[in-house]
């Protein structure tokens, strides 16, 4: 069965709650997904993951927040299989900043897909780009091991 590891660093709650979301569509996708908040306890083996999830919210004029940076640090390398989410609200720095911490994550993993931002909770209509997000990695990794 495949596996999937999702981590999140959250103040508010808004991460927590993509990364349940993330972690349900996993389950229903027949994934064995697990959930790690960033920040407590050491970083599990990552080896037997075929999905990683790593969620943050955008700090301090675009940045990101300095758990997540110590997580990437301890984390010592930067496996090929890694999805970045984020929250973040356009209240604050308007669209130059929303999920700016995201934005670097990504780049910095070279992330296959497109980083997942969401304004703030991602209740109501925010659910359904969550899972047509995941679903976007499913679909693309199915490709993949079918043309492998």
């Amino acid at each position: 069965m495949a596996k999937a590891i999702v981590f999140y660093l959250s103040y508010s709650g808004n991460t927590k709650e993509v990364a349940e979301l993330i972690k349900n569509e996993l389950d229903a996708d027949g994934f064995t997904a697990s959930m790690c908040e960033i920040g407590w306890g050491e970083i599990p083996d990552l080896s037997p993951y075929q999905l990683i999830f790593i969620g943050t919210f955008t700090w301090d004029y675009g940045e990101v927040p300095h758990e997540v940076k110590d997580f990437v640090a301890d984390l010592g390398y930067k496996p090929s299989n890694v999805y970045i989410y984020g929250t973040g609200d356009t209240q604050f720095g308007g669209d130059a900043l929303f999920c700016k911490a995201a934005d670097k994550l990504a780049r910095f993993y070279h992330s296959p897909v497109a980083p997942l931002k969401i304004e703030q909770s991602p209740r109501g209509s925010q659910q359904r780009l969550v899972s047509k997000w995941v679903q976007s990695i499913l679909e693309a990794m199915k490709e993949t091991e079918q043309s492998g």
